[in-house]
């Protein structure tokens, strides 16, 4: 802290300067920079500039173009693939077709004739049976809307206990009776970590006096 004293028109005024500093306000130097005189730069051709450039635009390049082919590859599925061993075993796995007669082969185009025809014949009595209802329908909707407008709306709404809707048809094969369906075999190799013990109480008090250290052993005693 300092003071001054002036005489101003024979008054006496004091000026007061704090600061903040823990030490005392003397000359002080920075630390000594060491530096070194700058390195010249090398000089570097141009022409081999640009073919470091092209060679790395040729790598981009290829490398892009490795990602589009592989973009359009799907992930495989292992369940799907087949393994190589029954690839190998190809020949032997694969069954000589039968020989058929010309009395059988005859019998079969005759049967798939006449199935054909009977299937076309059946497709057309539905066709008109479809066309009949569906005429027959809206010739209703049309009286119906001639008599009352809100009987009509509430007649062309969707029913919907209608849905969802299942149906049984024919099969391509005879049902088997008391077939059940194959799910596969499978191997649980799930691990199992429990055990059976005489005295749970025993066991437990075992196990932590393993874990304590010796001098809480000591205490316990």
């Amino acid at each position: 802290m300092m003071s001054t004293r002036s005489l101003l028109s024979g008054s006496t005024s004091y000026n007061r300067c704090f600061s903040t500093l823990t030490s005392p306000l003397l000359f002080r130097i920075t630390h000594p920079l060491c530096a070194e005189p700058m390195k010249k730069k090398k000089r570097v051709d141009p022409a081999l500039v640009k073919s470091r450039e092209d060679r790395r635009k040729k790598k981009m390049e290829k490398e892009i173009k490795k990602l589009k082919k592989n973009a359009q590859q799907l992930k495989p599925i292992d369940d799907l693939e087949v393994p190589y061993a029954l690839i190998a075993q190809k020949h032997i796995r694969t069954r000589p077709e039968p020989q058929l007669s010309e009395e059988v082969i005859e019998s079969r185009a005759d049967l798939l004739k006449e199935w054909t025809l009977y299937r076309s014949r059946e497709t057309q009595k539905d066709y008109k049976l479809i066309d009949k209802l569906v005429y027959s329908q809206q010739r209703a909707l049309d009286e119906l809307r001639l008599e009352s407008e809100e009987l009509y709306q509430e007649a062309i709404q969707i029913d919907l206990s209608l849905l969802p809707f299942t149906a049984k048809g024919p099969l391509h094969t005879p049902p088997i009776e008391n077939y059940e369906s194959p799910d596969g075999d499978y191997l649980d190799i799930s691990r199992n970590f429990e055990k059976e013990y005489a005295d749970r109480k025993a066991t437990l008090e075992n196990i932590l006096n393993k874990n304590k250290r010796p001098h809480q052993m000591k205490k316990k005693k």
